[in-house]
């Protein structure tokens, strides 16, 4: 009995996986509004029943393929910043590193990639099951910059926010609380900071630059070290290590 329910669940879990691979070049090839059942099917993947009995909705298929497409990407950020941390890096070079990690997992999944960051998928609306997964790429920031005001990494900001505070409690949290004075905009320019290197990558992936920029690669870290400025946290222009593409 044991060992046919455990045959049932790999069974189950290898059509997920087959399902998956299919709709990932799906992705790729003809981006998510034209993803479904269906059309994993019709592009070699198992029968449509088989596809409706892991997936029985297009919703279900976005979901699982969203929330993967952000582990994978938070996953490679989180090993770089833990590598920069055991070489003893600064915040600056820690920076660069996870974001030259999340560009690498960009280029690398550019269907998913559009998936996360590029246009709403008509008619597809988030569950909530996807927030914890798309919170890892802030996380990593957050920690970061939380990192570099405790190390005292930071230059004091030229202006602060001015008014009512802008921020809902679920990023006071993330960051671990409301930074002091003179920082106390800190989130604030953390997420401007976040925004920015999203805006970035999606002019790369996108070959919105290539008409410009002599050398994509280098940019990056430059605009990379440009946005950190708005925080006050310096990227050196030697931090070393490669941003290929």
């Amino acid at each position: 009995m044991e060992d046919s329910a455990t045959s049932s669940a790999d069974d189950h879990s290898t059509r997920v996986a087959a399902v998956k691979a299919i709709a990932r070049r799906l992705l790729e090839k003809a981006g998510p509004g034209e993803l479904s059942p269906a059309a994993v099917a019709e592009a070699g993947g198992p029968a449509a029943d088989e596809v409706a009995a892991v997936f029985p909705h297009r919703d279900d298929l976005l979901t699982a393929l969203v929330i993967d497409a952000y582990d994978a990407s938070g996953a490679a950020m989180e090993r770089a910043d833990e590598a920069a941390r055991a070489a003893g890096a600064s915040a600056g070079v820690r920076l660069l590193a996870v974001a030259r990690a999340l560009r690498g997992w960009s280029f690398a999944n550019p269907g998913e990639f559009t998936l996360i960051y590029g246009s709403p998928v008509p008619g597809y609306h988030a569950p909530q099951d996807t927030v914890p997964p798309a919170s890892r790429t802030p996380a990593v920031l957050a920690g970061i910059v939380r990192s570099a005001l405790e190390a005292g990494e930071l230059t004091p900001p030229r202006r602060a926010v001015s008014g009512a505070p802008l921020l809902l409690p679920a990023a006071v949290e993330l960051f671990g609380g409301t930074p002091p004075a003179p920082f106390s905009d800190l989130i604030e320019r953390g997420i401007v900071l976040w925004s920015n290197l999203i805006g970035l990558l999606m002019f790369q992936v996108f070959s919105r630059t290539h008409d410009s920029v002599r050398d994509q690669a280098v940019f990056f870290d430059y605009a990379v070290a440009v946005a950190a400025e708005s925080i006050g946290l310096d990227v050196p222009a030697d931090a070393g290590g490669d941003s290929t593409g």
